[in-house]
């Protein structure tokens, strides 16, 4: 092969390799494998390396290049990178828009339907991309420079770090293309304007990120090397910017959406300078829509809100602009934010907020559990007034004073949590929490238990246990009797109705359709859910039973393991089999020790809870027998675990399948777990369960194993 011969090859590879990776990041497509791009570039490099002359800074092979850097350059930015101010509801928006109107003297009806016209679109939704700012300045079609945002008016020189980054072209598409591209989105305007006045220099603005996928994977080359974790993929994509060495860059895998075109190519609108940079070969985030009303950007914001876990990277919200580029231009800057643009951010997963009190929950096994009354705050929607602190050990880890400023979340969106005290907020008034001697319901003694985590109410008569145990047998994982919860069973004791849980089984309407606020037809619907769930299984009636130590999981073993094959129709065969039962014989199921053993007999023993269980034999409480051979063997012996939001059903229902299937299920990752399913937006349990080397399946693995 001559030079001339190996110039020309090389320039053909070059234009090839860069033609495919348009396709793939900027179309989501592929003509060839990933193993013959490899194989191009490997060529490209051979063949530079035998002609190093002809070895260009746009080449793909010099993505990572270069010696490590002392420290960066400074880069003036050709216009000032401007942040955005935030808004986080439907009428911050509404006042963002008018601010907007008075200061253009418009009346804001002007960005409403139909005062636009029936195509116009006003507005132009882009998603929040959870990254790092950076601009990129191209000369005669090929990446000269590339900055972070800085102060906005000058960011530092980080142009070798960005070359690593696939997803940002070295070298624009070649004219030709370019113009096609325009022509096909319908830009044809802008394709007349620049063949004739082509752009020497190109500046364009656009996020750096990392995806989850990612994400997971560097966190758990970091734990292998017993090294720090990273706290959230935001973190590493800036910190991976701003590294000296390229190398360390290029390893972090970054990705990167362009959002903007600060030169002016003859664009009218927000939404042509994305179709412009597509066709230019930057990678867009193809979600982003222009939208007409704040009607339409309220949907948009929602589903966001609900589908971003789907999403492989992280969103905090929309950005919402102004979509005529006149208008935008006009409406100014406000501080160091453009007026006509606002973040409009999701619920946030943590709020900050203040301890007002710290109060005790007495539950149905007369477990103190000490609950922080919250100065109420906004947490991922709802108004978070409550969180449980769990236990006395945990108020000390945590260091929680009443008075304190605290951080609360949302575990997996859904329990507020107490994640953290500011300690460095402490006024000097703040009050230590310490465990009450006697029960704040009954009066009765508060000991510890065994195991020395929980304190317990000893009372024998405590109201609270009675109503916590009420509660517990009507709940979705015991008698699931729906519409009968904690507010209409306390007002059924309150009017004398029931007097135990078997009285519930007695009601008729007639009792309740004279009560105030329910009437005829509210009270035939509680009968007859009432009615519809007097048959349940053999592991739902001994959980719903609320023994001490008896979960889910221990009333499914036992169920399996003790009562397999005895005669039980009624619940008081159930008293008859446990009382020829010893401690020892129990112990022979999976999960039943010294302590649940005892509990079990103890319960059996107490005289209240006998007769309560011949009661429901009375009032027509039966035990309903799987069929044999049915599909309650499918999972034998296996145990799960649920973290984050499923889409076909709840937690509860998911683990009334597991133990319908004959299979088991867990509060917390351990070496005894098989599979842990993870739904949107999993908790802390997914990366325990990685560094425990737990299977983990998502929701359609688990839905094919009970099918």
């Amino acid at each position: 092969m001559t030079k001339e011969e190996a110039k020309r090859r090389i320039e053909k590879l070059r234009r090839a390799i860069n033609h495919h990776r348009y396709l793939y990041h900027v179309l989501d497509r592929q003509e060839i494998s990933d193993d013959a791009h490899d194989s191009l570039k490997k060529e490209l490099f051979d063949l530079e390396q035998r002609y190093p002359e002809f070895i260009t800074p746009d080449s793909p092979t010099q993505r990572v290049g270069g010696e490590p850097l002392k420290a960066f350059k400074k880069i003036r930015h050709a216009k000032r990178m401007l942040s955005f101010n935030d808004a986080f509801s439907e009428q911050d928006m509404k006042d963002w828009l008018k601010r907007v109107a008075d200061y253009l003297d418009i009346p804001d009806s002007k960005f409403h339907p139909p005062a636009g016209g029936p195509n116009s679109k006003d507005f132009y939704c882009e998603l929040k991309i959870d990254g790092l700012a950076i601009e990129l300045a191209y000369k005669n079609g090929s990446l000269a420079t590339g900055s972070t945002r800085g102060d906005g008016i000058i960011g530092e020189d980080v142009t070798n770090n960005l070359k690593t980054i696939e997803a940002i072209p070295l070298r624009l598409l070649e004219k030709e293309a370019i113009l096609q591209n325009l022509d096909a989105l319908g830009l044809r305007h802008i394709a007349r304007t620049i063949e004739h006045r082509w752009p020497k220099e190109l500046i364009v603005r656009g996020e750096i990120f990392m995806n989850k996928k990612d994400f997971e994977a560097l966190n758990a080359l970091q734990r292998q090397r017993e090294e720090k974790t990273y706290a959230n993929p935001r973190n590493v994509a800036a910190g991976s910017v701003r590294q000296l060495d390229p190398k360390v860059t290029a390893s972090r895998k970054l990705d990167a959406f362009a959002y903007a075109l600060v030169t002016d190519l003859g664009q009218t609108t927000h939404e042509e300078e994305h179709a412009i940079l597509e066709s230019f070969g930057f990678k867009t985030n193809r979600h982003n829509k222009a939208v007409r009303g704040l009607d339409k950007i309220f949907v948009f914001h929602n589903y966001w809100a609900e589908a971003r876990s789907r999403l492989n990277y992280e969103i905090d919200g929309v950005v919402i602009l102004i979509n005529d580029n006149a208008t935008f231009a006009r409406a100014g800057i406000v501080g160091k934010a453009p007026r006509a643009a606002v973040a409009y951010k999701f619920a946030p997963r943590e709020a900050e907020t203040i301890v007002e009190d710290i109060m005790i929950q007495v539950g149905r096994t007369g477990i103190l559990t000490p609950v922080a009354k919250l100065k109420p705050v906004q947490v991922g929607g709802v108004t978070v007034s409550r969180a449980s602190l769990h236990n006395y050990d945990e108020i000390k880890r945590l260091g929680v004073k009443i008075g304190d400023t605290v951080i609360v979340g949302r575990a997996g969106d859904v329990i507020p949590k107490v994640n953290k005290v500011l300690k460095e907020l402490r006024t000097g008034k703040e009050k230590e929490f310490h465990i009450p001697r006697a029960c704040p319901v009954c009066g009765s003694p508060v000991k510890r238990d065994n195991e020395g985590v929980f304190y317990r109410c000893v009372g024998k008569s405590c109201v609270a246990k009675f109503k916590e145990k009420l509660y517990h047998l009507v709940s979705r994982s015991a008698f699931d009797v729906r519409g009968v919860g904690p507010k209409v069973l306390d007002r059924f004791l309150e009017e004398g109705l029931i007097r135990d849980a078997a009285d519930l089984f007695s009601l008729k309407e007639a009792d309740i359709a004279v009560l105030e606020r329910f009437g005829d037809l509210s009270a035939a619907n509680i009968i007859h859910s009432i009615a519809s769930h007097k048959v349940v299984s053999l592991p739902r009636f001994l959980y719903a039973l609320g023994i001490l130590h008896v979960g889910e999981q221990t009333a499914a073993a036992l169920a399996e393991t003790v009562l397999s094959g005895q005669p039980i129709h009624v619940p008081s065969d159930v008293l008859t089999i446990f009382d020829a039962m010893d401690p020892e014989g129990l112990k022979e199921t999976p999960d039943v020790g010294n302590a649940v053993a005892e509990s079990i007999k103890s319960f059996f023993a107490d005289g209240r809870n006998r007769a309560l269980i011949k009661k429901l034999d009375r009032v027509g409480i039966r035990i309903e027998r799987p069929a044999p051979g049915s599909a309650a063997a499918k999972l034998k012996g296996l145990c799960f675990l649920f973290t984050g939001g499923l889409e076909s059903m709840s937690r509860d229902e998911a683990k009334e399948k597991v133990l319908s299937e004959g299979g088991r299920t867990t509060s917390d990752v351990t070496q005894d777990l098989d599979y842990l399913v993870t739904g949107n937006t999993p908790g802390a349990k997914l990366e325990k369960a990685k560094r425990l080397g737990t299977k983990i399946i998502n929701e359609k693995v688990f839905l094919k194993m009970i099918q």
